[in-house]
């Protein structure tokens, strides 16, 4: 029943969830584009939001190399992810806006956080020892 004004309260639908998650890592653009437009990471980050075993097949919607990378999971119009880079600084600013249809979103914010934290761990150069 609608309260008087007739505007009734609605639920979100869950395909109407966003979990965003943002933070300034100490790598370049170009150093954070090559680790994101990789097909592997993307099936696996997908499956983070989705909530399934890896991967999960992806199709990129939108790419602006070093800027903003758009991907949704293939035949589920229902769960997208987007990266976007700026540089700041001495390091670039990564936000990550994924809309899902999940009731878990802590889950979601997790998988986000988890992404981050790969994006800005070291990675072994070709002549390190280690």
């Amino acid at each position: 029943m609608a309260p008087q004004g007739g505007l009734a309260f609605r639920e979100p639908k869950p395909a109407d969830m966003e979990t965003n998650a943002q933070r300034t890592l100490v790598k370049s653009a170009p150093e954070l584009w090559e680790l994101a437009d990789d097909l592997a990471r993307m099936e696996a980050w997908m499956a983070g939001v989705v909530g399934t075993p890896p991967p999960v097949s992806v199709e990129v919607t939108e790419r602006n190399p070093e800027r903003l990378l758009v991907w949704r999971a293939a035949g589920r119009g229902d769960a997208r992810i987007a990266v976007e880079l700026e540089e700041k600084g001495f390091g670039t600013c990564v936000s990550i806006t994924a809309a899902h249809a999940t009731c878990r979103p802590g889950e979601v914010e997790a998988a986000l956080e988890q992404l981050l934290d790969e994006l800005g761990s070291p990675e072994r150069r070709p002549f390190e020892r280690g």
